[in-house]
Formats: structure tokens, C-alpha cells, sequence
């Protein structure tokens, strides 16, 4: 009853105040090295943010003790072995935020899985545990998986970075610890251009500083783990970019009698922009031009839509348009030179180019070696094209952040690829656009997701 009291009260002040919707959700992974605490600390977070029934909580009681992990480690292969596989996806609420919390899987082999959790999230809190690090050398080695998942989370342009240092009750002098470990944190985030927006010393397993504070621990009297993820800002979403749409339904209402409109409704997510009536678009790749008509939201109210949300869009006539194809916003025209008055007329100027080369950031999360040469299947929004691997450019080191050269890339390596594309397709650097800037590669005979693409 408590839970569900705790619940009602968020619900309530909801309904009040307007910002504890699910637009305002923080979306946030736990990541780190393989048995950080990451499963225990999320359940520490649900059990005493009183987001826990009591059935549920009796569920996971090993020997007379609560097994927080087991909240979150769901799969069978999960609770025989004790590690996380794949990502769990958990939901809790306070009076002042609802969140959604993903815990990523820790173990190199599964870094793919953590990736495609980062690709959605608004924040990653990065476990470090204390008792795996030489916590008395003030120049400590951080772990790699520390490195590398923190490193992820910067490339997928995940908005917020925190750093939760656990297990420091489990040190002989945590106070050391922590000013050694926050050091090592710092320099490394500062060699990789990494903004990081807290750092926490918590026990996960004693719940110190995740949701209560344990005051003076360690010399730190800043906020608890909790009050730092309901502060954190959602992803803004790339809503002052001209508009872009990858289609990803199309809907036919053919019987409808107006005629003075399109009479399909072409569905999808808003990539960039905002779509509005009367917004001049291109469709891609046809090339034809049309004006937007009409845009639905998501419960078919006529409303303009922002980047990010879910939409429908009829056009004012009849285009080809299918599943896969882009609806961009209208290329600009070029003016033509005041003293010429025989010239050719300047070509316009696209809103989105289109091309077939892109120099990019890749992921790669193959059990295949990433070399020159192969050839891949390659999703852009709702688009598939070949893509040939044109070379390696370098992999990056993920302990001196340094680029060496290298011809292919292994598992879970990260490094600089060029692409050549069999058609072109309308892609933006995803510093720019998160969704026009990023692509998956697929191999195209065992039909596994192979890598993460970001255009540079």
C-alpha cells in the first residue's frame, strides 16, 4: 500500500503542477565494469524510493536477506549466474519525477546491448567500484569497461554523465578512496571532453547516499544520487533544425470523399524540426514537391509536432511516398545575380544534402573483425542501403584516449570508418541531428546488428 500511496501522491502533483508527465520522465541507464553494483543499486533505488510491493519484495529474499539484483535481473541465465545480460527496464516514481530506469550489462561481450539502452537515454549514471581499483595510488587506472561505457555515452550523445562511486563502505579508508578515485574520474573526463555533471560516493548495498543521505561520509555533503537524477535535464530535442520525417507507415483512407488533400497519412516520429500546416516539403529520394496539409499527433488531433514525437502528415495532393522515404523540408532557392539576365538559374540549396560517402564513428559490436572491404546492410530512420566499408581510419585506445591506426576493428572496438553508400542518403553529423546522424550496419548473411554508425 505504501508503494502504491507513494505513486498516487506523484499522480496528484502531476495533475498540478504539469511536469511530472511522461515527457518530463528521466530516461536513465546504469552502466560500468561487470559487478559494480549496478543491479543492486537500482533495486536500492526502488526499494527505498517506495516503489517495491511487499509480494514482490518477499520474491527475492536468499537466505533471510534481500537480494536487491534480483529486482532487475529478470532472465533465468541472469539469476543462475548472478550477472546482467541484457537490459532491464524499471519504472519508478517521486513527488518529484517519474523515471525509467535501464540497467545496461556490464560484461565486454555484451556491449551492444548497453549501446542500444544508451541510443534512448537522457542520463547514464557510470558505477566505479572502489575495491577493484589501487584506491591508496593517487594515480590510479581506471577499468577499461569504466572507460568504455563512459566513452559510449559521450559518442551516443547521451545529455547527462554521472559518476557513482560504490562499495566504498568495503575500504579500509573511504575517505582516501574517494578524493583518489574522484581524481583519477576527473582527469579522465577531462582528457576525453567528457561533461560530467556529479559525482556520488555511494553504498549501494547500504543504501548510503542513493536515496539517504549519509551525512560527512567519506567528506561529502553534497546531494544523495536521487536528488541529482531529479534535477538532471531531459535530451532537447533538435527542434530549431529544418524539418525532418522518415515515414515509417503509410496509412491509405482512400474512401474519404475530400479531394482537396492527399488521402494517405504517412506515420513516423519527427526527426528534426516541427512539422506544421502549409510547411513546404521535399520527399525523398523522389525529389517531388508538396505542401503539408494536415499533422496529426499521436491520438489524431490536428496539432503541430515537434521533433521527437510521434506524428501524421497529409499532403496537400497525391506523391508517391512509401515506407522508408524521407519528407524534408523544401530546399531553399538560390537568388539569381541582379546584373544577369541570361544566366541559368542557381540550383537550390537542399535543407538535408543527400550523399554517398560519409566519414563516421563506428561502434562495432561483431564477433567479426570490422575490416575493409565488407559490405553491410545499413538502416538510416526507416531506410535500407548497401554499405561497402571503404576503410579504416584508426580505432580509438580507450586507456590513452589516443588514435592509432588499424586496418580492421574488433569486438566492441570504437575507431573511424569511411562508408560508400549504393544510394545516398540524407545524413547530418550527429553532433547536429541524433537521428539523421546515425545509422546500424546489419551483416548481411547472419542478419545480427553489427555496428553503430555516427556521421562525423
Amino acid at each position: 500500500m505504501t508503494a502504491i500511496n507513494s505513486i498516487a501522491t506523484s499522480a496528484n502533483n502531476t495533475s498540478a503542477t504539469g511536469q511530472n508527465d511522461h515527457i518530463s520522465a528521466l530516461k536513465f541507464i546504469t552502466c560500468g565494469s561487470v559487478d559494480d553494483g549496478k543491479s543492486t543499486l537500482i533495486g536500492r533505488l526502488l526499494v527505498d524510493s517506495k516503489a517495491v510491493l511487499q509480494d514482490h519484495l518477499a520474491g527475492v529474499q536468499r537466505q533471510g536477506e534481500t537480494d536487491l539484483a534480483l529486482l532487475t535481473d529478470g532472465l533465468s541465465a541472469e539469476r543462475e549466474q548472478g550477472i546482467t545480460i541484457d537490459v532491464a527496464y524499471r519504472y519508478f516514481a517521486t513527488e518529484e519525477r517519474k523515471f525509467i530506469i535501464g540497467d545496461a550489462p556490464g560484461h565486454e561481450q555484451y556491449t551492444r546491448n548497453m549501446v542500444t539502452a544508451a541510443s534512448s537515454a537522457d542520463a547514464a549514471v557510470v558505477l566505479v567500484d572502489a575495491t577493484k581499483l589501487d584506491w591508496k595510488n593517487p594515480g590510479l587506472a581506471l577499468l577499461p569497461q569504466t572507460r568504455r561505457h563512459s566513452l559510449l555515452a559521450h559518442l551516443l550523445r547521451v545529455h547527462s554523465l554521472a559518476f557513482a562511486v560504490n562499495k566504498l563502505d568495503a575500504v579500509e579508508n573511504p575517505a582516501l578512496a574517494w578524493k583518489h578515485i574522484q581524481g583519477a574520474l576527473q582527469a579522465f573526463a577531462q582528457a576525453a571532453g567528457i561533461t560530467v555533471r556529479a559525482m556520488v560516493p555511494v553504498s549501494a548495498l547500504k543504501g548510503w547516499n542513493v536515496v539517504d543521505a549519509h551525512a560527512g561520509w567519506c567528506g561529502y555533503d553534497g546531494p544523495t544520487l536521487l536528488q541529482v537524477l531529479e534535477e538532471l535535464p531531459n535530451t532537447p530535442a533538435d527542434t530549431a533544425l529544418a524539418p525532418a520525417f522518415p515515414v515509417q507507415w503509410v496509412e491509405k483512407f482512400s474512401s474519404s470523399s475530400d479531394t482537396s488533400q492527399g488521402r494517405r497519412v504517412f506515420w513516423g516520429r519527427v526527426a528534426a524540426g516541427t512539422f506544421a500546416p502549409g510547411t513546404a516539403v521535399q520527399i525523398f529520394p523522389s525529389g517531388q514537391l508538396a505542401t503539408v496539409a494536415q499533422v496529426l499527433d499521436h491520438a489524431r488531433r490536428p496539432k503541430d509536432v515537434p521533433a521527437g514525437t510521434s506524428a501524421g502528415i497529409i499532403l496537400d495532393r497525391e506523391v508517391d511516398v512509401s515506407r522508408g522515404d524521407w519528407i524534408l523540408a523544401a530546399p531553399t532557392p538560390a537568388a539569381a545575380p541582379a546584373d544577369d539576365d541570361f544566366g541559368d538559374t542557381p540550383a537550390a540549396t537542399p535543407a538535408w544534402p543527400a550523399s554517398r560517402e560519409l566519414r563516421t564513428t563506428v561502434a562495432w559490436m561483431d564477433d567479426e573483425p570490422l575490416v575493409a572491404g565488407r559490405v553491410y546492410w545499413a538502416l538510416h530512420g526507416h531506410r535500407w542501403v548497401k554499405a561497402k566499408v571503404k576503410a579504416v581510419v584508426h580505432k580509438l585506445n580507450i586507456n590513452t584516449l589516443a588514435e592509432e591506426a588499424a586496418t580492421q576493428l574488433d569486438p566492441n572496438a570504437i575507431g573511424h570508418v569511411d562508408l560508400l553508400l549504393q544510394e545516398a542518403i540524407p545524413a547530418a553529423a550527429f553532433s547536429q541531428a541524433r537521428v539523421l546522424g546515425s545509422l546500424i550496419l546489419v551483416d548481411t548473411a547472419s542478419h545480427k546488428t553489427a555496428g553503430a554508425v555516427l556521421v562525423n
